[in-house]
């Protein structure tokens, strides 16, 4: 499908000032079990929460981040694993990566990350694609974490995002607000976008699903009672992408993400974040541990560096609404 994409360098900190988310069932890839001193590669363990375009495009982002900082494929020992949103494969894929004592580890999702961190305290963990480091109690503060665990926090300009939703759709008098009630990441947004359409005087009816079978269920009743839908980065909404892009097409209805990649994946546009560009600055701080340079707990978590307006022409045309009329938030 077709997409417009503005890029926009944003002057943000990267201190985040403290505000998502195998075993037999799984699916995992190991590139050996040499010892780092028989081999002279260094150990990389990774657990992905599951499979979907903005955690994927978070990995890729982190190779390619540790390749341009001196670690490329072939300089490493790699064991990815995906957990396949399974709770207890989490638990048994990160014993299996801390019984390997990696030289690095990374998690993708905030429940890949707790998994991890409730395993080890000692080796050096990165995390990327988490919203809230100190909310997961992953860290002390995101200025000095304190443990063995840092990395980079995926919180959206949600505001923004209300801000591209209500321009779209200027005489919205009720917008939809669609997430996974059990993933806190999500919530979290939730709430500062129920907000955001509070300030400006707009409705919001809010409605969750628990697994994405619910998901067709859930964006068919809001487009019925509302003007327009904001789904914040959810990876249950992000895995049913498509789901929300067919529903939201029959119904036309706008809609509005918090990833650049769900956009992708069928709603109508965002102003969000370039899941691969953060991932590939995690891997920037993955290799500056491997370097030895520095630890964990002094590095201080860091944020997107860039945000970038997402128009989905496709869908826009779908919907009836010219693609050109959507502007980069101010």
């Amino acid at each position: 499908m077709k997409m417009k994409k503005w890029m926009k360098t944003a002057l943000v900190t990267t201190l985040l000032l403290s505000l998502v988310a195998c075993s037999n069932n799984g699916s995992s890839q190991s590139a050996g079990s040499e010892s780092n001193a028989e081999n002279g590669k260094k150990k990389v363990g990774v657990l992905q929460l599951v499979a979907h375009a903005s955690l994927d495009a978070s990995y890729e982002g982190f190779l390619e981040g540790l390749a341009e900082n001196g670690y490329p494929k072939e300089a490493i020992e790699l064991d990815y694993q995906n957990a396949q949103n399974d709770q207890a494969n989490l638990k048994s894929m990160s014993e299996k990566l801390v019984k390997e004592k990696p030289d690095v580890l990374l998690a993708i999702a905030t429940p890949a990350a707790q998994a991890l961190a409730n395993e080890t305290k000692d080796l050096p963990i990165t995390v990327t694609a988490v919203t809230d480091l100190v909310g997961a109690k992953l860290v002390a503060t995101n200025e000095a974490p304190g443990g063995n665990l840092t990395g980079t926090t995926d919180w959206a300009p949600v505001e923004k995002q209300v801000e591209l939703l209500l321009a779209i759709v200027p005489d919205a008098k009720t917008v939809g607000i669609a997430y996974n009630a059990g993933e806190t990441n999500s919530k979290i947004q939730a709430e500062a976008a129920e907000a955001a359409l509070k300030k400006a005087g707009v409705k919001a009816k809010v409605l969750t699903a628990n697994t994405t079978n619910d998901v067709q269920q859930v964006i068919t009743s809001l487009a019925k009672d509302t003007d327009a839908i904001y789904i914040p980065t959810d990876n249950t909404f992000a895995t049913a992408a498509p789901v929300v892009g067919e529903v939201a097409k029959q119904t036309k209805t706008p809609v509005v993400t918090g990833s650049v990649e769900q956009v992708d994946g069928g709603a109508l546009a965002t102003y969000g974040i370039d899941y691969k560009s953060l991932g590939k600055l995690t891997g920037k701080m993955a290799a500056t541990i491997l370097d030895g340079k520095d630890q964990p707990a002094k590095m201080p978590v860091q944020s997107a560096e860039s945000f970038t307006l997402v128009v989905n022409e496709e869908m826009a045309q779908a919907l009836g609404i010219d693609p050109n009329t959507i502007q980069q938030p101010k």
